[in-house]
């Protein structure tokens, strides 16, 4: 399991090793400007400080890339027409174009030359 999913285990470790982080250099920090003003650091003050910040980074920064990545692969699956290229309207044209130029048998030739029926399609003749 761990092999299988490598890169999800790699992404939590840093996430995980980021946040451990970015949690004692703040302590730090509030630690040292409590001192500064003469108090002592308190745990309710610094959690306030610390959850505040982590949902700004989260929000700049995770829940943007977490839109765009999932939100748009939703989107490029569910086919919305703003994110899908939409080819077959494209075919139905040129088919079109081809009946009125009376090109049919031409056309399905070519259909017939680069359909898919099984593996892979027929490499292209060299002249």
């Amino acid at each position: 399991m761990l092999r299988k999913y490598a890169y999800g285990w790699l992404t939590l470790g840093f996430f995980l090793g980021s946040l451990v982080l970015h949690w004692l250099f703040g302590w730090y920090a509030f630690a040292d400007e409590a001192r500064q003003h003469g108090q002592l650091p308190d745990a309710a003050g610094y959690l306030n400080e610390m959850l505040r910040d982590t949902f700004e980074n989260w929000q700049s920064e995770f829940l943007q890339l977490l839109w765009q990545v999932v939100g748009l692969a939703y989107f490029l699956y569910v086919g919305s027409p703003s994110s899908k290229e939409n080819d077959d309207r494209v075919e139905l044209k040129i088919d079109a174009l081809l009946r009125q130029a009376g090109l049919d048998q031409e056309g399905r030739e070519i259909d017939d030359s680069h359909c898919r029926h099984s593996g892979h399609t027929k490499p292209h003749p060299h002249p």
